[in-house]
Parts: structure tokens; C-alpha cells; sequence
């Protein structure tokens, strides 16, 4: 298993037309190359996040604070094959003004669910246990609980030469749900992003490159906020549709 990684940068998020995508992939594979982790379909993302009783970390994104925060555990890959002993990430996404940083350290699924549902410390790499200690204090002193799971389809390009630190990825077929949260349980998932749209993201170390900003402009791309939590949250009537919340009137059950 690899050691904590963390990572600070810089994301721009848009929602385009999924028949739109070939169009931009081919822009894409022409100046950046495809994520070494995905094949030809990309790869499976899913994320189960925890809040708060009174969902602090959803209303703490949809007031825009300028520092704030979610954690989440998250697995690539097909759900389905998730044991005890699949790798997961345990991960604290912040945001601090414009930058969102990223900490996480991977453990097996068993321990991951044991620090973060039994709340209690899990034998780990001595490198880890400050950040450890912190997703321990966390759940402990703020009673989070699992609130909302999301799943999608995701295909990623990096940059290469002059965008080294460059990412885009594209997710497909967003879906999620707010029970069963157990990566492998024999649970339905529901669109909660309309299937005709996909959300792509600009990522980048310092600054996105001035080709890719002329490209979404081309494009005719629109900057939306969108959050995934958030909008699982909203799908299943935990909360109220916010200003943000993309309309689910083509959703199915999937």
C-alpha cells in the first residue's frame, strides 16, 4: 500500500452535452495522454461521505465558505469486487479560498470502516498517524456518519511536456445513494445527474493552460458549482434544491 499523499490545486468544473464528448476527447488525446489506471472505458469511481446529523460539510459548500471540508472513503474500480481486504482511500477534501487540497492515505476496506464507523485507531504506517489521528478526531468530536454515496464512470487525461501537473477528467452516468453504504451491497443506484450530461473538470497544479481555456470557450462550456455530495444529498431529499442543484427530471433507477 502506498504512504499519505497530499496534493493542493486548482479545479474548474463544467457540464457539457454527453454526445459532445467524443468531440472534446478528440481535442483531449491529441496534447495529453490517458490515465495510465483506466482502459479503453476509463474506470469506476465511489465514494461514500460522511457528514454531520445536521449536515454541516453540505451547508458549509453550498454557503461557499472560504475554508471547508468533507471526508470521504473512496474506491476505484468495479464496487462489486470490494471485500474486506480491497484497498480504499480514506480521504479529507478541504478547500481553503480557491485552492481544494487533498489528503489521503490507503488502507484495507476493514480498517477503513474502522476507523471511520468504529471510531477507533487502526494499526497503520507511522508516517500516517497525524493525518490518522485527525479523521479519528473528526468523526469523534463532530459524530459523523456515512450520508450519501456517489458512483460514476470516469475518464482521465494528464498532461505531458509543458502540462506536467495538468489533469481532465470526464464522469459519466453520476449515480448514487443514501443507504446500504457498504461498497459491494446488492443496492439500487439512481441518477442523480440527468445520464445526458456529463461533468468534466479541469485540474491543475497553478494554472490551467490558455489552450484549454480557449478550448471549453469553443466548446461553449459553462462554469457551473457542482458537487457530487451535494447533489446526492438534494436527489434523495436530505435537503432542499439549492440554486446549484441540476435538475434530475430524466433520471431513472439504474
Amino acid at each position: 500500500m502506498t504512504s499519505l499523499h497530499s496534493f493542493n490545486r486548482y479545479e474548474i468544473k463544467y457540464l457539457m452535452p454527453s454526445d459532445r464528448v467524443p468531440e472534446l476527447r478528440r481535442e483531449l488525446v491529441a496534447r495529453m495522454d490517458a490515465d495510465s489506471h483506466g482502459g479503453d472505458g476509463g474506470y469506476g469511481v465511489w465514494s461514500t461521505y460522511y457528514d454531520t446529523r445536521d449536515l454541516r460539510f453540505y451547508w458549509e459548500k453550498i454557503e461557499g465558505l472560504k475554508f471547508r471540508r468533507k471526508l470521504r472513503l473512496r474506491h476505484y474500480g468495479d464496487r462489486n469486487d470490494v471485500t474486506d481486504d480491497t484497498t480504499v482511500h480514506v480521504e479529507i477534501k478541504q478547500r481553503v479560498n480557491r485552492v481544494t487540497q487533498k489528503r489521503r492515505a490507503a488502507l484495507p476496506y476493514h480498517l477503513a470502516r474502522d476507523l471511520c464507523d468504529g471510531r477507533r485507531m487502526v494499526d497503520h504506517e507511522p508516517g500516517r498517524t497525524a493525518f490518522l489521528e485527525e479523521v479519528l478526531e473528526l468523526v469523534s468530536v463532530l459524530d459523523l456518519r456515512p450520508v450519501a454515496m456517489t458512483g460514476y464512470q470516469r475518464e482521465a487525461y494528464v498532461g505531458r511536456d509543458a502540462d506536467v501537473g495538468l489533469r481532465v477528467t470526464l464522469d459519466h452516468r453520476v449515480r448514487g445513494r443514501d443507504r446500504d453504504f457498504h461498497f459491494a451491497a446488492e443496492a439500487e443506484n439512481r441518477l442523480i445527474v440527468p445520464a445526458r450530461l456529463s461533468v468534466v473538470e479541469f485540474k491543475a497544479d497553478e494554472r490551467v493552460p490558455y489552450w484549454l481555456t480557449d478550448l471549453a470557450a469553443r466548446m461553449n462550456l459553462s462554469i457551473v458549482r457542482v458537487s457530487k455530495y451535494c447533489q446526492s444529498v438534494e436527489a434523495f431529499g436530505r435537503a432542499p434544491r439549492s440554486i446549484f442543484h441540476i435538475p434530475d427530471s430524466e433520471t431513472v433507477e439504474v
